[in-house]
């Protein structure tokens, strides 16, 4: 992310040290990153969320609401949701902030 200073000289990145802990922006990095790849892959793919609707079985409003991160979704409706973009999850080591 970048480097926006607010009005009061402080960036974002300050401020979200200060009121997140490590884990609390090691989460929040994750799901920007899902919404991102989820939004990117479908567009590359030229699907709209009815039509990944119907690929997945997961109802377009849920889609609606991974893409803008307004949810927190259950791990097998990321793999359904993923399946059909030909994506998958994997656990791999964290970055060391």
């Amino acid at each position: 992310m970048g480097e926006n200073i607010s009005p009061k000289g402080r960036s974002w990145s300050d401020v979200r040290k200060e009121l997140l802990t490590p884990e609390e922006r090691a989460a929040s990095k994750v799901r920007v990153g899902l919404m991102m790849e989820l939004t990117r892959a479908r567009s590359e793919r030229g699907l709209s969320q009815r039509k990944l609707e119907e690929l997945s079985g997961v109802k377009q409003p849920i889609i609606a609401r991974m893409e803008n991160g307004s949810t927190s979704p259950q791990l097998d409706t990321v793999l359904k949701v993923l399946a059909p973009l030909g994506k998958t999850l994997a656990v791999v080591p964290l970055e060391t902030q």
